[in-house]
């Protein structure tokens, strides 16, 4: 496995004093590897790569380009046992769901190799007499891409294909907590056949490399996931210089469960959707909202659950549930525990380190009973195994509580009742809804993302995704004798 950053389709170790040190979480004992971080300079160097590639990319016809990608996922799936392992290792989710999330990345290139036979311009009926109008979408450029350490194999994916596969070159910052993913992800792209410079890897910290992707005029468009304090001042300052940019960020998502309700089901979805990944996903169930009638039921099901579940090494297959990322993670989730306390919420199960795992940063699933609207665990995206559940009594009181909060990205309702069902889709402030399933998961030809401070910017996935890579020029073929456009135009 490579380390380091990758330019001009060479591996190197960058000139710099500061190192990554990739800890496994689940075993802080085992370094995975060490070797210095990209700077500025390397950002430059990749910029520079990149814009010297692009001309001869954007020639390359879409379809061609499609093969690559049609290329990286059959690679990948060669690779799909390596990666979900090297992916459980410096991430800590358990295996099965790094094989899942490996599945989806695939799913995602598969979806962009398509997407090179059809960049969807469209022709539209001119005003003027024999005149062709239409439009046709063209890649922007150099592009910058900055990815979260929390899916380290599919959100780097669905930000390059749709970039590659428009035309666009690449520069890709990943997190230095997890680059053992990301290297396969280049080693995958070098060897499906990408130009040198059209994809670069520069592995470095955030004030350094990413805040240099964030000024460099060159990057025409910058795409963000991550946490909305580094994402609401990288947005000003990348917009501010004319670039696109696209910001993926926080969550706190609920779960409404009626009266009518499968509670069984109910259950079964709030269980993954909180303790699934470690709860560390955008998309985690963060919050239930139950009607007092079935309440306790569907607490006492929640709870002889969770205290199932078994926490440890995601290596190892009969584990459910891994530790948090890093130390600082760890010491976050359990800020909001000791908050959830003292604000009165009452905590049914979890809330602290299990015993017998002093090796890692692992917390037991949590869940709170009593949570008000005005508690921080209500409010504040947490990003890790703790649940919070509150009451009521209608839809309308729902709607309130799901709605009054900062972020808007998805949410789930359990009802037997269309009714019901319709009024809740209508008015639940969220980019994505959920109707009797988990509020995580997404499909590739389906677009991803929230409102409120959840995201600015274009939609991720699907034909959105592919979008926001390009720009639309719009083209005017006056075949007949008149020598200019009519006045209407």
């Amino acid at each position: 496995m490579h380390t380091g950053s990758y330019v001009n389709g060479t591996w190197y170790h960058p000139n710099s004093r500061e190192t990554a040190r990739n800890i496994n979480p689940a075993d802080t004992s085992d370094v995975i590897a060490e070797f210095p971080l990209a700077t500025a300079a390397d950002v430059q160097r990749a910029i520079d790569a990149a814009k010297a590639a692009w001309t001869g990319w954007r020639k390359t016809p879409g379809p061609e380009r499609g093969r690559v990608l049609w290329r990286a996922a059959d690679i990948a799936r060669r690779r799909a046992d390596e990666i979900a392992a090297t992916l459980t290792r410096e991430e800590g989710k358990v295996l099965r769901e790094a094989k899942g999330e490996v599945m989806k990345g695939i799913s995602l290139l598969e979806y962009y190799a398509g997407e090179g036979f059809r960049m969807h311009g469209r022709t539209l009926p001119s005003e003027t007499r024999d005149c062709f109008t239409y439009t046709l979408r063209q890649p922007l450029g150099t592009v910058g891409l900055i990815a979260p350490w929390n899916f380290p194999w599919a959100i780097p994916v669905w930000k390059s294909a749709p970039a590659l596969v428009a035309g666009n070159c690449v520069v890709f910052k990943p997190s230095e907590l997890v680059p053992a993913t990301a290297a396969i992800l280049t080693e995958v792209y070098e060897e499906a056949g990408l130009p040198p410079g059209v994809f670069n890897m520069v592995v470095g910290s955030g004030p350094d490399v990413g805040e240099a992707m964030v000024h460099a005029p060159q990057l025409r468009a910058i795409s963000f996931t991550g946490s909305n304090r580094v994402g609401g001042e990288l947005y000003v300052k990348a917009a501010k210089r004319g670039a696109k940019v696209t910001c993926e960020m926080g969550g706190k998502n609920a779960v409404i469960v009626m009266p009518d309700a499968d509670l069984d089901k109910a259950a079964a979805a709030i269980h993954g959707g909180a303790f699934g990944s470690t709860g560390q996903r955008c998309t985690a169930t963060s919050r239930v909202i139950a009607h007092p009638d079935i309440k306790q039921a569907l607490i006492d099901r929640l709870v002889a659950s969770a205290e199932k579940i078994k926490v440890g090494p995601g290596l190892d297959t009969t584990m459910d549930m891994g530790p948090s990322i890093a130390d600082r993670q760890w010491q976050t989730v359990m800020g909001y525990i000791e908050a959830g306390r003292k604000e009165g919420a009452r905590l049914l199960t979890g809330g602290h380190r299990p015993d017998h795992l002093s090796q890692g940063w692992f917390i037991a699933p949590t869940i709170f009973d009593n949570v008000t609207p005005g508690m921080k665990i209500f409010q504040e995206e947490i990003f890790g195994p703790v649940l919070s559940v509150a009451t009521a009594t209608s839809l309308e009181d729902a709607l309130t509580k799901a709605n009054g909060v900062e972020y808007g990205l998805t949410t789930s309702i359990f009802t037997q009742d269309i009714n019901t069902v319709m009024r809740f889709i209508e008015d639940v402030e969220v980019g994505m809804v959920h109707v009797n399933e988990p509020t995580v998961g997404g499909e590739a030809q389906l677009p991803f993302g929230g409102t409120k401070s959840t995201g600015v910017g274009e939609r991720e996935m699907a034909e959105e995704g592919l979008n926001f890579f390009t720009e639309i020029k719009t083209v005017f073929v006056n075949y007949g004798g008149a020598a200019g456009p009519s006045l209407t135009r």
